[in-house]
């Protein structure tokens, strides 16, 4: 196994004179795309993340690996095609975190079955050789016998279909282990603070210090790429102060139910709200993710909160659907999320229509930024990205490798109702670790599936450095519930300290800050419990 500890990986950017080919910043989606795609190219990459990896919009996704059935109403059919070639990609390079999913359209409309069955047939003939399955009409019977819980009221029937479901912020931690296995510098916790430039005012690297001990590195390069996110604009006016923005965020928000509203296997998808967008409720770790919104906001943060107006929104439309009418109280978590929309030109405002699609830009100082796309695309948005340095950087040519390269974990037919499945290949080597300490071995709160293992797993192998990097993106308890994450705080805490050397000072402190940032997922404040 690739070795991930902090200060051996710090080392290998400490010699000054070292010239990198790529320097990627950002650690989202889109930056562990392109590292992985450049370190198997063979070029010497670094990988910056401001935060932990996935912190910010790429670990708070619908949990879709997806054509975009809603870019096919729209005509995009590029786009949709694209995504569903690397849909399939995905399921084939990481198996152990995308799984086919039947999606149930119910039709309260006596057009809606033909209409969504032919929209859908084009859907799965985009896909080519690497289709899901056919979509089909179904009876009333049927949809029930599916969806226990569906409203049945003015019901005439329903279409399925198939797309791709899976667990986020998995995968990139799953992409930072390939990219270390390939030869890149992978870091969380690192700032891009400056960059720097020659006598031409060409890029020439960038100062970075580590956000854990306040050092600063001088690091020299060929090509940088900005693939921020939502904060590519950040970057964009350190090469060009005063610089017109190129991203607008766009807020999506999800809910986390039990699964008692909707206990079957399928998810629902809902093809028109009352705000024109898609809405979906999906099974997810054994619960209920029902979202989301679309709300363009004019500013970006790390931790964006979900608007009281999109909460209203999605429960409402969820009431709508389900015979069981979910309240606030029922709400385990509810997380947001911020799209980087390529900013409108002129004054068109609505989000839906700004493009769903990656753009690649190149400043006059030969700074590469890439924006918009999707999780689904990140792989194609890698492979472009690369190009594109190699043309800048006037890097030697070498063909992307990625379509056939298995992602870190990489495993057939895991078993699903083990939770640890997510951990594909690494497994038996975190259950090992429970011979080193049988404690390890216990469970970390009784409505949780976590064992401690997975934490002391998590800062050793990959790059785990706080209560927060555990329970939000190693293991999911954050997203699924947050009361229980906030319970599961200090036990977390002090494996970590363990591990890390921190002192009882460091354990007291993460548990402040981690409830405090967990009360955020919440619509009612709440104080940890002690576990029994």
């Amino acid at each position: 196994m690739v070795a991930t500890n902090r200060s051996d990986i710090v080392k290998s950017i400490t010699d000054p004179n070292k010239v990198w080919d790529v320097v990627i910043v950002g650690g989202g989606a889109t930056g562990l795309g392109a590292a992985v795609d450049a370190a198997s190219r063979g070029y010497k990459t670094l990988l910056l993340e401001q935060a932990d990896f996935a912190k910010g919009t790429s670990s708070r996704s619908t949990k879709l690996v997806h054509g975009g059935v809603r870019y096919l109403a729209q005509g995009d059919i590029g786009l949709v095609r694209e995504a569903l070639h690397e849909r399939g990609l995905l399921l084939k390079n990481a198996p152990h975190l995308v799984k086919n999913e039947s999606f149930v359209i119910p039709n309260y409309e006596w057009w809606g079955g033909a209409f969504y069955t032919i929209g859908l047939t084009l859907y799965d003939l985009l896909a080519g050789k690497l289709g899901f399955g056919r979509a089909k009409h179904i009876s009333k019977k049927e949809v029930i016998s599916k969806l226990p819980t569906i409203n049945q009221k003015g019901l005439w029937g329903g279409v399925v279909y198939h797309d791709g479901q899976f667990d986020d912020s998995r995968l990139a931690v799953n992409l930072a282990q390939t990219a270390l296995e390939q030869g890149a510098t992978v870091l969380n916790y690192f700032r891009v603070v400056s960059l720097i430039k020659d006598d031409q005012q060409k890029i020439a690297g960038v100062i970075t210090t580590d956000m854990e001990t306040d050092q600063s590195y001088t690091i020299k390069c060929k090509t940088v790429i900005n693939a921020t996110g939502v904060f590519v604009d950040d970057l964009l006016q350190m090469d060009k102060p005063g610089k017109k923005p190129l991203v607008r965020p766009s807020q999506g928000v999800h809910l986390v139910l039990d699964r008692s509203f909707m206990p079957g296997e399928d998810a629902i998808m809902i093809p028109k709200t009352e705000d024109g967008r898609v809405l979906f409720a999906v099974p997810w770790h054994d619960k209920l993710v029902v979202g989301t919104t679309d709300t363009p906001l004019n500013e970006h943060s790390l931790e964006p909160r979900a608007l009281e107006e999109e909460i209203d929104f999605i429960i409402r439309t969820a009431e709508k659907y389900l015979t069981k009418a979910p309240t606030r109280k029922d709400v385990l978590s509810v997380f947001a999320g911020l799209r980087p929309l390529a900013a409108p030109e002129g004054d068109s405002s609505k989000t839906k229509e700004i493009s769903r699609s990656h753009k690649l830009l190149v400043s006059d100082s030969g700074l590469i930024t890439i924006t918009g796309g999707k999780w689904t695309t990140y792989r194609r948005m890698g492979e472009d990205t690369i190009n594109k340095a190699i043309e800048v950087g006037k890097l030697t040519p070498k063909p992307s490798v990625t379509k056939d390269l298995s992602i870190h974990g990489s495993k057939l037919n895991v078993n699903r109702n083990d939770h640890l499945y997510v951990y594909g290949s690494d497994e038996d080597a975190l259950l090992a670790l429970v011979n080193e300490n049988a404690e390890w071995g216990n469970k970390m709160h009784p409505d949780m599936p976590y064992i401690q293992a997975e934490v002391v797993w998590g800062v050793r192998h990959e790059m785990a450095r706080n209560v927060e990097d555990i329970l939000a993106r190693r293991v999911r308890s954050l997203f699924l519930n947050a009361r229980a994450a906030i319970d599961m705080a200090p036990i977390v805490a002090s494996l970590i300290a363990k591990e890390l050397n921190k002192d009882a000072a460091w354990e007291k402190e993460q548990v402040a800050s981690f409830t405090a940032l967990a009360n955020g997922y919440l619509l009612e404040p709440y104080q940890a419990k002690p576990i029994q």
